[in-house]
């Protein structure tokens, strides 16, 4: 009944492309060759109204989004980065590819990033929203950057999209997210000028006409071919004009799945805010022990579930090992000794690391008709009754 990634991946249509179907047709595959308004054209220019921003940037995955959203703040080499110490791993490969030092910040009982640890003179702050819980934002921060990967869709309490509020939003259509072109990102900015900056990196640092050769202005950057691609674009696309849906029916079974689960002292579920994204239940159970035998018992019924232990950054290789392809280890080297690249943590990380080791999501399915979505939450309540 359940497959491992149950979000945009199950609204796949080639009946519902037309956009594909017209590129095809064109024999034209490449944005700048394209007819006029090409497929990255439309899918911007859908994405920044549908999600209240300014405008969007279509680029290759959500790593490269992060890296784009950085290089535009024209930071300076081993400037620190302060990065949720909950998320996952792309965040700080993104900063210390830009030749940025990452400085993890503890995470706040929803694993959003803890922004009463930062110092008061913070000017790059990126904030995960993770498994489609939108994070608490930190304020004054001139380089905001939302990483909205996991939470396309997601509102903050005012109303605002996830993504929208800071100087730049990034995201994701990995295979694993929400909405899915098997790869593919997406930056939002909310000042024009920004965006040009960006789309100029993405492209050798050109200034590019439609149909043409990429020309370079006076005082031209160098810059990276990150260019879109018009059949992921018109994939894309497709994704999004299903979003609503998808978004109604994950609420729709979390509530039935609310409903369906009985009351026990030693098992919490970690209630969502209405702007969250209902991705999955998460749940808070008494131990670890406890909770991977949930685990156990969920996947002995064929229902997915996950940790969320392999975000914690302090522990994995890439950040406790410090590792780099640089023979002199850059840019870890630039941090050496230097307490502004400490971690940020009252204890250690310790309430984080056990709060993560007791908890447990089992994911939603959208594209189930609300019976099955009552008989698949009935079976997830049984499961946990049964520990």
């Amino acid at each position: 009944m359940l497959r491992p990634f149950p979000y945009g991946a199950n609204y796949l249509s080639l009946q519902d492309t037309p956009e594909l179907h017209r590129s095809l047709d064109n024999k034209v595959l490449f944005r700048y060759s394209a007819p006029a308004p090409s497929n990255a054209d439309l899918l911007e220019a859908y994405a920044a109204e549908r999600l209240g921003a300014g405008r969007a940037l279509t680029v290759p995955n959500g790593t490269q989004a992060l890296r784009v959203a950085l290089m535009g703040t024209r930071p300076r080499v081993g400037d620190p980065v302060y990065i949720p110490a909950v998320t996952f791993v792309a965040v700080a490969g993104a900063v210390l590819s830009c030749g940025l030092v990452p400085v993890l910040v503890d995470a706040d009982e929803r694993f959003g990033l803890d922004a009463s640890l930062l110092p008061a003179d913070a000017e790059r702050v990126v904030v995960a929203h993770m498994e489609g819980t939108v994070a608490d934002l930190p304020e004054g921060v001139p380089y905001l950057i939302e990483d909205t990967a996991q939470a396309t869709g997601g509102r903050h309490t005012d109303g605002r999209h996830a993504g929208t509020v800071g100087y730049a939003g990034t995201f994701s259509f990995h295979h694993a997210k929400i909405l899915t072109s098997g790869e593919g990102g997406l930056v939002v900015v909310r000042d024009p000028a920004h965006w040009d900056v960006l789309r100029s990196y993405t492209d050798h640092g050109s200034a590019r006409e439609q149909g043409k050769y990429p020309g370079w202005n006076p005082g031209a950057f160098y810059g990276e071919n990150l260019c879109a691609n018009e059949a992921v674009a018109a994939v894309q696309l497709q994704q999004f004009r299903r979003l609503d849906e998808i978004l109604s029916s994950l609420e729709r079974h979390y509530a039935l799945t609310l409903e369906a689960l009985g009351e026990r002292s030693d098992v919490t579920v970690v209630a969502k805010r209405p702007g969250d994204v209902k991705t999955s239940v998460r749940l808070l159970l008494e131990s670890r022990q406890l909770r991977d035998r949930a685990m156990e018992r969920l996947e002995e019924r064929n229902l997915p579930c996950w940790s969320l232990d392999k975000y914690l950054l302090p522990e994995h290789p890439v950040v406790a090992g410090r590792a780099s392809l640089y023979a002199d280890g850059f840019p870890w080297n630039l941090a050496d000794g230097d307490d502004r690249y400490a971690p940020l943590s009252r204890d250690g990380f310790a309430a984080t690391r056990d709060r993560l080791g007791r908890t447990l999501c089992v994911p939603l399915t959208p594209e189930l008709d609300e019976a099955e979505q009552i008989l698949l939450a009935k079976e997830i309540a049984a499961t946990v009754a049964s520990l």
